[in-house]
């Protein structure tokens, strides 16, 4: 969770950029910003985003691959050699 040291108002974003921006490569901590005093932007380092982006693709890779072994465990699933074997009954099928 973020504590009040990492919650700024776009108003002091606004006067001071670089201050705020130099903090972030430095501490790589996200920082919130409010307006009005409630959360509208959180700003983060590049490598801190770049890393939130490969955790993500990562996570869904794995949730698809848990998907599918699910599937697998309740028998939803057959091999490719028979798969390929119905499609070319099928295709034999359609070209009479």
């Amino acid at each position: 969770m973020y504590t009040t040291g990492d919650i700024y108002s776009v108003s002091d974003f606004n006067r001071k950029p670089s201050e705020h921006i130099k903090r972030l490569q430095e501490t790589k901590k996200p920082e919130v910003l409010t307006v009005n005093g409630k959360a509208a932007a959180v700003m983060v380092d590049p490598e801190s985003y770049d890393q939130l982006v490969a955790d993500k693709q990562m996570l869904s890779t794995l949730k698809t691959i848990m998907l599918a072994n699910d599937e697998y465990e309740k028998g939803f699933s057959q091999s490719a050699r028979k798969l390929l074997d119905e499609l070319k009954t099928e295709l034999k099928a359609d070209d009479l």
